[in-house]
Order: C-alpha cells, then sequence, then structure tokens
C-alpha cells in the first residue's frame, strides 16, 4: 500500500512501498471524505475507482493507507494504530509540527515499520535501539542493526541486566454501562487488560495463570469462581499454540512496560455507583436538580477520584450548589456541572443540590436530553472475580524474582439517562 499523512488540505508525508498505486491519488481523499461528512454517511473506507482509501484521524492529522488490492483491513488498521503509538513513543505528541520537525525520523521510522507492503518491526522500544533523534546516521556504529531485529525474540535485547529482579502485574477492568431514563439496564460489559512492568535479567520464561473457564473445564476443576474470557488479544511475545491447545499464557516478556493482553467479558454488570437524578425546570426562570450517588460494591472498598457529570441547559447561569461530601463546579463551556467526590466508600450514599437561574428567552428544546456520565476508579477490586493465580518465572541462571500483583476496577463509557 501507499501511506499518508495529511493535516487538514495539506499531505504532510508520503511513503509508497510498492508503487502500484499512483502518489497522486490521495488528492481524491479529501474531497471524498468532506462529501461523505456532508451526507453524514462518514465510512472507514472509501474507494475512489479501483483504489481504497482506509484511514483514522488522530488530534489534527489524517493517517491513510491506500490500496488496489483486496487487502486484509484488520491488519492495515492494525498497522495504522500501532503507527500513532510509535510515532507518539518518539515524539510525545503526534500533531502536524511534530511530523513537520522530524521528517527524516518519521522516513526511517516508516521504512523499518514495513518492507514492501508488509509490516516488519512495530515494536518501538527496538526501534529505539537502531533509530535514534540525535548523532550522526551515517557513523557505522550508530548504523549497525541491533540482533533484536533478526532474533526470534524481536521485542527483547540480550544482556539485560537488573540488581533486583521484579516484573509488576496490573489488571485493569473498564466498565462499560448504559442506563436507561426508567433505570435499566440496556448494555454493559468488561473490557479487560494486563499490563507488565518487566524488569528481569537475562531472557526469561514467564508463565501466567488466571482462573480462566475453559481452562478449569479442560483440567476438570470446578473450584472457586472462573471468568469467561472473549475477544482475547495477545502481545506478539505469548505462544498462541500453547494458548489454544492448553490454555497456558507461555511468554518471554519485552523489557519494561508492555501491554501482555487485553479481553472483554459480555456479561451483566451492575452499575458500581448509582445514579438518581431529579431536574426541574421552571419555564423563564430557574433549574433545579438533585442527584443522589449511591455505592453498589462491597463496603471494604472506596471508589477515587470520583466525577459525576450532570448536563445542564445552555443558557444557565448563576449556579448555587449544596453538597453532603465532595465539591460541585459549574463548567460553562461544556454545559455541565461536575460533582467531585475523592474519596467515595462502598454502600454510602451522597447527595447533590444545584440552583440554576434562566433566562428570560425561552430556550430551544432542540438540545436533547444528555446523558448523566460518571468517572470513578476502585483500586484492589475487579469487577468480573479475575484472579492472577500465579506467575511462574524462569531463567537459566536460576535467580529468584518477584512477582507483584495490582487490581484496578474503572469506568469505562458509563452513561444513565434522564427523563428531564
Amino acid at each position: 500500500p501507499t501511506f499518508s499523512i495529511l493535516f487538514v488540505l495539506l499531505v504532510l508525508i508520503c511513503r509508497n512501498y510498492k508503487g502500484d498505486v499512483d502518489m497522486s491519488e490521495i488528492d481524491h481523499f479529501l474531497p471524498l471524505l468532506t462529501q461523505q461528512e456532508e451526507e453524514g454517511l462518514t465510512c472507514p473506507v472509501i474507494s475512489h475507482g479501483n483504489v481504497h482509501f482506509m484511514w483514522i484521524k488522530h488530534s489534527n492529522l489524517y493517517l491513510v493507507a491506500t490500496t488496489n488490492k483486496n487487502s486484509n483491513a484488520s491488519l492495515v488498521y492494525s498497522f495504522l494504530y500501532k503507527l500513532v503509538e510509535v510515532f507518539t513513543e518518539y515524539f510525545k505528541e503526534l500533531e502536524e509540527e511534530s511530523i513537520q520537525d522530524n521528517f527524516v525520523v518519521v522516513y526511517e521510522l516508516l521504512d523499518e515499520l514495513m518492507d514492501f507492503g508488509f509490516p516488519q518491526t512495530t515494536d518501538s522500544k527496538i526501534l529505539q535501539e537502531y533509530i535514534t533523534q540525535e548523532g550522526n546516521k551515517l557513523e557505522v556504529a550508530k548504523t549497525k542493526v541491533p540482533t533484536t531485529v533478526t532474533n526470534a525474540v524481536s521485542w527483547r535485547s540480550e544482556g539485560i541486566k537488573y540488581k533486583k529482579n521484579e516484573v509488576f502485574i496490573d489488571v485493569i477492568e473498564s466498565i462499560n454501562v448504559l442506563v436507561n431514563a426508567n433505570g435499566n439496564v440496556m448494555s454493559s460489559d468488561i473490557v479487560g487488560s494486563i499490563k507488565l512492568k518487566t524488569m528481569l535479567s537475562g531472557m526469561p520464561e514467564l508463565r501466567l495463570g488466571l482462573n480462566d473457564r475453559v481452562l478449569f473445564a479442560l483440567t476438570g476443576r470446578d473450584k472457586g469462581k472462573t471468568v469467561a474470557m472473549e475477544d482475547v488479544k495477545f502481545h506478539q511475545c505469548v505462544r498462541l499454540s500453547r494458548f489454544e491447545s492448553d490454555r497456558t499464557i507461555s511468554f518471554i516478556p519485552p523489557d519494561g512496560e508492555s501491554e501482555l493482553m487485553s479481553y472483554r467479558i459480555n456479561t451483566h454488570v451492575k452499575p458500581l455507583i448509582w445514579i438518581e437524578s431529579v431536574i426541574e425546570k421552571f419555564s423563564h426562570s430557574r433549574v433545579e436538580i438533585m442527584v443522589k450517588a449511591k455505592g453498589q460494591f462491597k463496603k471494604q472498598s472506596v471508589a477515587n477520584n470520583v466525577e459525576v457529570r450532570v448536563p445542564v441547559p445552555s443558557d444557565a447561569d448563576s449556579p448555587k450548589f449544596k453538597t453532603s461530601t465532595g465539591h460541585a463546579k459549574y463548567v460553562p463551556e461544556k454545559n455541565l456541572v461536575v460533582w467531585t467526590i475523592k474519596s467515595f466508600p462502598g454502600g454510602k450514599e451522597f447527595l447533590m443540590r444545584a440552583h440554576f437561574g434562566l433566562p428570560s428567552v425561552e430556550n430551544d428544546e432542540a438540545e436533547g436530553k444528555p446523558p448523566i456520565t460518571v468517572k470513578f476508579e476502585i483500586p484492589y477490586f475487579t469487577v468480573s472475580g479475575i484472579q492472577v493465580r500465579y506467575m511462574k518465572i524462569i531463567e537459566k541462571s536460576g535467580y529468584q524474582a518477584l512477582p507483584w500483583v495490582r487490581y484496578i476496577t474503572q469506568s469505562g463509557d458509563y452513561q444513565l439517562r434522564t427523563n428531564t
């Protein structure tokens, strides 16, 4: 494919890998996209003749891949998102200025990330070993490619040493919930990820054990709570054949921080923070809001940095608040009241009242009814009940290593619709 980065109406940088798509084809992309946006029919794949544009938008940039063949779309999109990840690692922020200031590095990265239309080295830690932003690229010492790139283990360098060998495991779950105006849960699921921070010497072999329902069924065990994971996605270091045969998660980890796996659990989730609201509008004069928040999780747990975001009419003014805990503030540019509670114990109930004036001009009802949204984080807790049963660390030198596990539950797309 051909790959391009565009800013508004300007092509910033372009790389043609196979030469089978004319470079001028990219000129058709933005007019076609603009036309689709005007018609309200935006599509992630846009065609012009026999050329197909697959694109994503990040910040003020469009990243576009073009092909004239029946390419694997999921592979192309995975590559585009990987590009964003790698460029962000290099430039901290991916935007027009970071591309313009780093043309040479971007071209070098594009040449290493893909070869003749096939993804190649996409691990930013490995790329940073031989594509640097300082120094003379022509020096022999600088142009020597690390053996990592040609090794079977392309994501980890050899000869890594630590005085203290440790691996930190974070199990992070996000809850997506949609509650209708009658208080019924319309949809809910859990999206989880297991992240590692690996500080291990040598080339260790790790084996991770979870309370996986399929594994327990395969081994004839059915003790305790098990979890059925769907849409499981692994880092390239995991031996997929082992997982498919006996559900063993076996791998040689990347050094430092990485996401080992992600998963989804499609299950009915009871909203951990329940919201009841009464919003009364008095025409031409005022609006009064009463919101009650209740923690529907175990009493031993505490939700941190809770934010309840309540929509208000765009013409509201003169805010007054009263809260049983935390503090509320008006954010006029977003037409929101944000009620913040730093520490919210399970089983507790809190109340917030807000009063706004409305101008005498009749308000247009075309604003719709935006939902109340909630943000929170609950440490030492997973709503699915997933558990790390063990982490075995095997290295030929036989050193002792310590695994540390932390569990976090947080809000994802958490919306509660209102009647008013």
